[in-house]
């Protein structure tokens, strides 16, 4: 006689495959509630730039033409349209790309700096740097200024403050870099200005918003 042993299947077709990992429940709401929070957060970090960004105008805007600048100091006559001569002759320059134009304006000792912190030392490393730049990044832009400030040191040195940027097209835009002419009169006498030194610095309106709004006491006098 022989005995026949029954075996009972007891595989469900839904049941999970033992090579299979599934996550868990509480592990699936730890994700939702992961992604949730990474949301939010960023939402609130783009709200937060754009409030900073928003509130971070500028109250000295300057003046559109340089004869209508605020003048400090004392000038020698005529000093006033010498220097903005040669800041208009700068924009002509700029527009019509002509590098060697826009390098004569500056003393053959002169130095340049970028906002980005690069150096140039004399007139034919801005000449030779700016022509590379007409040639490339800078094709077809112009330079808009505003004139914050006219300073004489003395009757032969000023120091000029605008906001400026370059633009294309017929309208600038808001500028972005406050810049710094030092100039100099050759020889005290009837040779025109040209400039000694300049210096580009790009404003950065979140970080300005923010250490004005940690530091209140550091507002300059103009914003406030």
């Amino acid at each position: 006689m022989t005995t026949q042993t029954a075996t009972i299947d007891v595989t469900h077709d839904d049941a999970p495959d033992p090579g299979t990992s599934r996550p868990s429940g509480r592990r699936r709401r730890w994700w939702r509630v992961a992604v949730g929070a990474a949301v939010i957060l960023a939402m609130a970090t783009a709200g937060c730039l754009t409030y900073l960004r928003a509130t971070s105008a500028v109250a000295a805007n300057g003046v559109a033409r340089c004869a209508d600048v605020p003048v400090s100091g004392v000038s020698a006559p005529g000093a006033v349209a010498g220097v903005c001569d040669v800041v208009d002759g700068l924009e002509a320059s700029w527009a019509a790309h002509d590098a060697s134009a826009y390098g004569s304006a500056f003393t053959p000792d002169a130095t340049y700096t970028t906002f980005a912190g690069t150096h140039y030392a004399g007139r034919q490393d801005i000449i030779d740097s700016h022509a590379a730049l007409f040639d490339d990044v800078l094709n077809g832009t112009r330079l808009d200024n505003s004139y914050l400030a006219l300073r004489f040191l003395t009757s032969d040195v000023a120091v000029l403050t605008v906001r400026g940027d370059t633009y294309e097209g017929d309208t600038p835009g808001t500028s972005t870099k406050v810049q710094t002419y030092t100039l100099v009169r050759a020889d005290g006498g009837d040779q025109g200005w040209s400039v000694a030194a300049f210096q580009n610095t790009q404003r950065k309106p979140i970080m300005e918003r923010i250490q004005f709004l940690w530091m209140p006491g550091t507002v300059p006098a103009a914003e406030r």
